[in-house]
């Protein structure tokens, strides 16, 4: 990152738990604030978001809405220490019914 992450998230939905096997922890930062190294495949999964992965093993490694100065991206592609903690937790409506949020965190239901 070139730029502070503005926020960490960690979200439910049924599409990130479904492209990710469980929920999707991400970051988000500007775009001009992330150095992007290699090769990403985007892939329109909504009409209002993309997901970049990386077109050598499929690994899912960005989100980015439709018109927004800024992307998501994938904590644990990060190596080495984040250094930040998550924000909250986002589209808790749709959350598995195989786990149970345990922490503190804000909860946003969409």
């Amino acid at each position: 990152m070139t730029e502070p992450v503005t926020r960490m998230a960690a979200c439910h939905c049924t599409q990130c738990r479904k492209q990710s096997g469980h929920y999707w922890a991400a970051g988000q930062v500007s775009d001009t604030g992330i150095s992007i190294t290699g090769a990403v495949s985007w892939f329109a999964s909504s009409q209002t978001a993309q997901r970049g992965f990386c077109p050598t093993c499929g690994s899912v490694l960005f989100w980015k809405l439709a018109g927004e100065p800024s992307v998501s991206f994938s904590l644990g592609a990060i190596d080495g220490p984040t250094e930040g903690q998550l924000d909250e937790h986002i589209h808790v409506g749709a959350k598995g019914d195989y786990y149970t949020i345990a922490d503190d965190l804000p909860q946003r239901e969409n």
